[in-house]
């Protein structure tokens, strides 16, 4: 049952509480290790390194993952009241056609959209606040997340320093779970993991490479009974009964990694497209659930608040930003509200376009307001200052550890609408306020204590 009041505990309290022998300890081993612990992780930054994870208690990560799941059901029942297919809600958003690629405008609006989320979450006043909510299967960072949180369990665990501490439980055991179950699989089902290697993300100009290091999914596939294979998409090809081949065999359904509205056009692409037609080719997800992840529906659970129960309306006003449409009519309150607002693209990612008002001056503020009112598809969004925890860091250049007080954010990743683990991306010493990874944060999993 979730608690609208729920008392959240201070955001570095489960760190604090451990003993100062196992906090010295960890921060010592993390601060010796870190070149292997990030091996092969993605970021931009080449001055910082992370020398400990974050640590939560494992009763407020429940809380939070339950919240974020009740979150996302109202994101979709706010969409389901306006429009009864992705054609439709995608007209409403002013999404242009064929911008979502794969979409199938008939597609009705239903439950199964929900098969994997996750929301970007930051601390403010103590409390979680939602500021934007990713639903598709085309989710970054959990491969990293993971990675780097079993690396550093292993090394604690190996100090003796993991009594009452264990990693969050790992996101990519429950997406394959979640695959499996969703799309109805057989066991030893062959499926396609497909990237898009045109992107931008770190390590993606080395394909060969990329999938080298993506390669033990394979084997963590093979556990829940799927023979994962992994490639470009742009290397997909149709058989003569218009089944998707990917690397020489056709496959039995398609793990979609790559973002719909961004995926490089390509043959691969075509060939994907021509599967879905023919029927196929389950795929995890429909692109229509990319369609939840606009930021206008934050706008819509505001709208609709009379509409929900005390509880739900409870919900959305503690922890979704109170966010509308940046429309003409909204021009006057953006201007003399400047310091408290926030005006975002409402279909943007990865911080582009996004305009904080209190880190401009007031000309570049309306500029920035009145050319995004212009071009429309903005949403203005109340400003939530990121608390800041102490972190511990690594120095590359000299190896000395340093201390600081950092904004960082969670994302929960929950599939079939169940928690697992969960990306944090961490700021670093001097660090701006977008906490993403083209501005050079760091990511890693967290760590849970009783």
């Amino acid at each position: 049952m979730i608690d609208p009041a729920y008392p959240w505990p201070p955001l570095g309290q489960a760190w604090t509480d451990l003993p100062e022998s196992t906090r010295t300890g960890m921060v010592a081993a993390g601060a010796a290790a870190w070149e292997k612990i990030f091996h092969g992780r993605a970021t931009y930054n080449k001055q910082w390194r992370l020398a400990r994870p974050p640590v939560l208690t494992a009763d407020a990560f429940r809380e939070l993952n339950e919240v974020c799941d009740r979150i996302a059901q109202l994101i979709l029942e706010a969409c389901q009241r306006r429009a009864r297919t992705a054609g439709e809600l995608r007209r409403l958003l002013d999404v242009p056609e064929g911008e979502t690629r794969l979409l199938d405008e008939d597609e009705v609006l239903h439950d199964g959209l929900l098969a994997a989320y996750r929301p970007d979450v930051l601390y403010s006043g103590g409390v979680p606040c939602i500021v934007e909510y990713n639903i598709d299967s085309s989710l970054g960072g959990g491969f990293d997340a993971d990675t780097v949180i079993y690396r550093y369990a292993d090394l604690y665990r190996s100090h003796g320093l993991l009594d009452g501490l264990r990693p969050a439980p790992s996101l990519l055991d429950q997406r394959f779970v979640a695959i499996r179950e969703t799309l109805g699989l057989a066991d030893g089902a062959r499926v396609a993991l497909l990237m898009d290697f045109d992107a931008e993300y770190p390590g993606l100009d080395d394909p060969e490479t990329f999938v080298k290091i993506l390669s033990p999914l394979a084997d963590q596939a093979r556990r829940f009974g799927i023979d994962l294979v992994i490639g470009p998409v742009s290397g997909a090809t149709l058989d003569d009964q218009r089944r998707l081949v990917v690397d020489g065999a056709p496959v039995d359904a398609l793990f979609r990694l790559f973002v719909p509205n961004r995926v490089t056009p390509s043959a691969g692409l075509d060939a994907v497209a021509g599967a879905l037609a023919a029927d196929t080719l389950p795929m995890f997800v429909s692109t229509a659930a990319w369609l939840l992840s606009n930021k206008m529906n934050f706008a819509w659970l505001w709208a609709d608040l009379d509409l929900l129960s005390d509880t739900d309306r409870a919900l959305v006003r503690r922890y979704v930003p109170h966010t509308v449409a940046l429309t003409a009519d909204q021009l006057d309150r953006a201007l003399a509200e400047q310091a408290d607002l926030v005006a975002k693209p409402a279909g943007g990612s990865a911080g582009h376009g996004v305009l904080i008002g209190r880190e401009m001056s007031p000309v570049a503020w309306e500029d920035g307001v009145r050319a995004a009112i212009d071009a429309g598809g903005n949403i203005l969004q109340r400003y939530h200052e990121a608390d800041r925890v102490t972190m511990d860091f690594v120095q590359i250049e000299t190896g000395e550890t340093v201390s600081a007080e950092v904004p960082y954010s969670l994302a929960p990743y929950l599939f079939g609408r169940t928690g697992s683990g969960a990306l944090a991306r961490v700021g670093y010493p001097g660090c701006e306020g977008v906490l993403n990874l083209a501005r050079g944060v760091l990511m890693t999993g967290i760590l849970l204590t009783n």
